[in-house]
């Protein structure tokens, strides 16, 4: 797929600019340009610190550059998501346009809300309609303990408790973004589930009933930063004023890994938002995320 665009890539336009799939080569510029924000970028940083190379994966994500010479300016990664790093959103268009060639579909692009939506602008040029555009969701950090107690029955998730998590996470993504993730298949986001867990980024709290009361899990981690995402109370608990006490938790579990924990949300979940800040999170940016 990536040879029937590849004469396009190496052109060059008249600014001198131009768009190619990065390479193993290109891995130390692609990680120093991520670095500039570690918040921001920790799912590429993360994504290089497992496999250490920017390279396409077997899978066929790969990583688009701009450049202007030899000077990596931004990058892309395009996978089952498009996921821009340190990209101007002036560059947008080009990547967007590289992406578009390839002919894959994308499910989302999500990350600084700027060039999320100057990509978007580009994308829909091209004929690709959103499902949902999220324009304002506050990236959030907290760098230091909780202020607030941590519930202790939070823990790391095992394998024994896979049929109770999976249906779980499952309902917070329906919930969060209006359809199954089960659709075309379940064995896909099985599979992310199931690995989570064995990676130890699942953090889940299940009863005595065999419940599960409140999950979260860290997408993505690196040494010195860890995103937390799909976070989720039980609907038939909700409103007992117990998430600040597992958010805590989670914040505390998340140190573990790095010292820096991060999420971003909807600004219009006023009562999530209340109970990060509570808990101890800033506001050190804005993302955007589109749903296709």
């Amino acid at each position: 797929m990536l040879s029937r665009v590849a004469p396009w890539l190496a052109s060059r336009n008249e600014n001198g600019l131009g768009v190619r799939v990065l390479g193993s080569a290109d891995t130390l510029a692609l990680r120093a340009l991520a670095s500039e924000d570690a918040v921001a970028n920790v799912f590429i940083l993360a994504h290089l610190e497992s496999t250490g190379s920017a390279a396409p994966t077997s899978g066929g994500a790969c990583i688009f550059g701009v450049f202007e010479g030899q000077t990596l300016l931004g990058a892309c990664w395009a996978g089952a998501n498009l996921v821009p790093v340190q990209l101007d959103p002036g560059l947008a268009g080009y990547v967007a346009t590289a992406a578009h060639e390839t002919g894959r579909r994308y499910a989302s692009i999500f990350g600084p809300a700027e060039t999320v939506m100057a990509l978007y602008a580009r994308f829909e040029q091209l004929g690709h309609a959103a499902h949902e555009v999220r324009s304002q969701q506050p990236l959030l950090t907290i760098s230091g303990p909780p202020i607030v107690g941590a519930n202790p029955s939070l823990t790391f998730g095992s394998m024994g408790d896979f049929d109770r998590i999976l249906p779980a996470c499952a309902a917070m993504f329906e919930e969060e973004v209006g359809y199954s993730p089960f659709l075309g298949g379940q064995e896909f986001y099985s599979r992310r589930v199931a690995g989570l867990i064995r990676e130890g980024h699942s953090l889940v709290h299940i009863d005595a009933n065999g419940t599960v009361v409140f999950k979260a899990e860290l997408g993505a981690v690196t040494r010195d930063v860890t995103q937390v995402q799909g976070v989720w109370m039980n609907p038939e608990l909700r409103g007992r004023g117990q998430s600040g006490g597992y958010m805590a938790a989670v914040v505390n579990l998340s140190r573990t890994f790095a010292p820096v924990t991060s999420l971003y949300v909807n600004d219009y979940n006023t009562k999530a938002r209340a109970t990060y800040e509570r808990v101890g999170f800033e506001q050190v940016g804005t993302f955007a995320t589109v749903l296709f």
